[in-house]
């Protein structure tokens, strides 16, 4: 598996539509062909794709976006998140995302917003606000405000085994929540 097979089915028409509306099908298809892929790159098997933008941006999307899918409604779906992050930060330092097509930066920002991190929530705002991406910096600023609120995202609670303050679930119970 390479960089370019991860992209290429990741920006396919028919993958695309669903980014952010998958389905148990999809969810399914993506653990039978990337499971083993997503365990390298946990595992640090596949740091070197890391040496180029594209294989940046691949790293990203196999670490953030893959687990949310393949192990949807479990604490490991975030349990890369992290590394992720790491990804995303090395890639904008050697300024891989100047040499990305705009419209595949998202992926390489998203696990900023992802992260329960101010500081990475600030600096993903930041990114989608310069490369005016403006869907995403709409989502990142709602995710963020998620952040400065309660210091965590209240619709992983659950999933993590954590237990929910009193204003976090009046939030959860209330028609402005986010699910994820």
């Amino acid at each position: 598996m390479t960089p370019m097979d991860i992209l290429d089915f990741w920006y396919q028409p028919p993958m695309a539509k669903h980014w952010f509306s998958s389905t148990d099908e999809i969810d399914q298809s993506i653990r039978d062909r990337f499971k083993t892929v997503w365990e390298q790159a946990r595992d640090g098997q596949l740091n070197h794709w890391q040496d180029t933008a594209e294989g940046s941006l691949a790293l990203c999307i196999v670490l953030d976006q893959f687990p949310l899918n393949m192990f949807r409604g479990e604490a490991r779906s975030f349990s890369t998140e992290q590394q992720a992050v790491a990804v995303s930060k090395h890639a904008m330092g050697e300024n891989f995302d100047e040499l990305l097509p705009k419209e595949r930066l998202a992926f390489l920002y998203m696990p900023l917003m992802h992260s329960e991190n101010m500081s990475d929530q600030n600096l993903a705002v930041a990114k989608f606000e310069e490369m005016g991406l403006v869907d995403n910096t709409r989502f990142s600023h709602h995710h963020r405000s998620i952040i400065e609120r309660f210091g965590r995202f209240p619709h992983r609670n659950a999933i993590l085994g954590r237990e929910s303050s009193a204003a976090e679930r009046a939030y959860l119970n209330s028609e402005e929540a986010f699910k994820g």
